[in-house]
């Protein structure tokens, strides 16, 4: 996966940041690693809990026990991780609190400060004033059909969807940078203008993608894998606005641009 071109950006004291990621996922630590680069004193972690497949069947769901989820954050909490973040986006379909009490046992148990990238991606829509998204995901309809109802449900509406009837996590990667363009033009052009498009999976290579892909639609584009790591560095009190090449959110402040925000 090739980066976009390097910024600068920097903190005064060294970080470290830990990722608990989906076992067969080849995403995460590649985009992680080429933004973090652009953060002197600041170091990225890695711990693996075991998912391969999504669906809504009992076994898929089971990979996503707080417990599993728990056992990589103490491994990370062995490296002193400054904050925590689980870079799954099962919350968006099994329900946001299931990310709320792991976030919470995270920081009970460890002291460290704890994210996910669904709380993430959400914090961004919350602080843009966002009620209208474009949502791409290589899930299968059953899963995209219970995204979209819980975003619905939080006041959030999918005025466009496109997915790929996958369910295989390890084969997400694969999606070409192709397929994930033409599906994101699709969404963004929607009569319902939607003001963000959501990239929803880590394992998707959507972050290289994205300051393009921004720039053809004049849409936000939050790339699951590079949000997660927006709000790490964001807990971490990294100042992130000299990150350059991943996408507005690296630029914005969320203050400035929920001010700014126009009416549809």
């Amino acid at each position: 996966m090739s980066a976009p071109p390097a910024g600068s950006a920097g903190a005064a004291a060294a970080r470290r940041i830990g990722f608990i990621t989906p076992s067969s996922n080849t995403v995460v630590e590649p985009v992680a690693t080429a933004i973090a680069r652009d953060c002197p004193g600041v170091s990225v972690h890695f711990a693996r809990s075991r998912v391969v497949q999504i669906s809504l069947g009992d076994e898929a769901s089971e990979q996503f026990q707080r417990d599993n989820l728990l056992a990589a954050a103490a491994l990370l909490a062995d490296a002193r991780a400054d904050v925590v973040a689980w870079n799954g986006t099962a919350a968006s379909w099994l329900g946001f609190e299931a990310d709320e009490r792991l976030c919470q046992a995270i920081a009970e148990r460890h002291g460290i400060a704890a994210t996910t990238s669904v709380l993430a991606i959400n914090e961004v829509l919350r602080a843009r004033r966002i009620d209208r998204i474009g949502l791409v995901t290589p899930y299968v309809a059953a899963v995209q059909e219970r995204i979209v109802a819980n975003y619905r449900d939080a006041g959030i509406e999918c005025v466009a969807e496109r997915h790929l009837e996958q369910t295989d996590n390890y084969g997400f990667a694969e999606v070409s940078p192709g397929q994930i363009t033409s599906m994101v033009a699709e969404v963004a052009a929607a009569p319902e203008r939607p003001q963000a498009v959501v990239l929803m999976c880590t394992n998707l290579a959507g972050a290289p993608l994205v300051e393009r892909l921004e720039g053809d639609h004049d849409c936000l584009v939050l790339d699951s894998a590079a949000v997660t790591v927006w709000k790490t560095l964001a807990l971490a009190g990294v100042e992130v606005g000299g990150i350059n090449g991943w996408g507005r959110l690296f630029r914005e402040p969320l203050s400035e641009a929920a001010a700014s925000r126009r009416g549809p």
